[in-house]
């Protein structure tokens, strides 16, 4: 089962650098929208200072829509899809390995560079450490809740505004409590590991049923 699970997530791997994977259009497009909120805003440092942990974030959110819609559809185009359904391998297996790739190459990327994007929002040092230590614990939770809409849509030509439609209000809460912890690293009345814990369970949750509801959606598809 290991072995299975690994070989997926190289080949989607390989296969996302070879053709040019979406990880390279997520962080433009997540550059873009940081870039632009403090010419809307005005030359205020203190305000952006404020609210840059939801700037980021909600960046982060747009930007991990980027790529989702081909998350199965290539694989249902070239007819590999139904040779991954009917693997001996569990349809649960492959879609956890296909969903760890795509994050692998877009909200990991995300995270890290956060730190190198809050210079653009006059974050401090240690707003920028808390807000990417939460787009690192929470960015697997809008992956899975992402490769739902994926999977639903897989079948679909064009189908990214619904899917956009469909799992951007289920990422409202993680959302919240990612802004949540980012505000409190920075002396909010709530303890900064409270809302990290519960974000990290938001992804643990969503790691789990994002997994089961997006291989039913595929069986179904079928």
């Amino acid at each position: 089962m290991m072995r299975a699970f690994l070989a997926v997530v190289a080949r989607d791997l390989r296969l996302a650098g070879r053709i040019g994977g979406s990880g390279a259009l997520s962080l433009v497009f997540f550059l873009m929208i940081v870039a632009l909120v403090p010419f809307g805003l005005g030359p205020d440092l203190n305000l952006l200072a404020r609210i840059g942990p939801g700037i980021l974030w909600i960046a982060a959110v747009l930007a991990t829509l980027i790529g989702l819609d081909r998350l199965f559809q290539a694989d249902e185009e070239d007819g590999s899809l139904d040779l991954l359904v009917g693997a001996p391998a569990p349809l649960e297996l492959v879609v956890l390995a296909k969903v760890a790739a795509h994050w692998l190459g877009t909200g990991l990327p995300l995270a890290l560079a956060t730190p190198l994007f809050g210079l653009l929002v006059a974050l401090s040092p240690t707003a920028m450490a808390a807000t990417g230590l939460t787009l690192l614990v929470g960015t697997p939770a809008l992956t899975f809740i992402g490769a739902v809409g994926a999977a639903l849509t897989a079948s679909i030509r064009r189908g990214g505004l619904i899917l956009a439609v469909v799992v951007l209000p289920l990422m409202i809460p993680t959302l919240i409590f990612g802004v949540s912890a980012a505000d409190a690293a920075l002396g909010g009345t709530v303890p900064f590991g409270t809302p990290l814990m519960i974000l990290a369970a938001l992804s643990l949750v969503a790691a789990v049923v994002g997994t089961l509801a997006a291989a039913a959606a595929l069986r179904w598809g079928e």
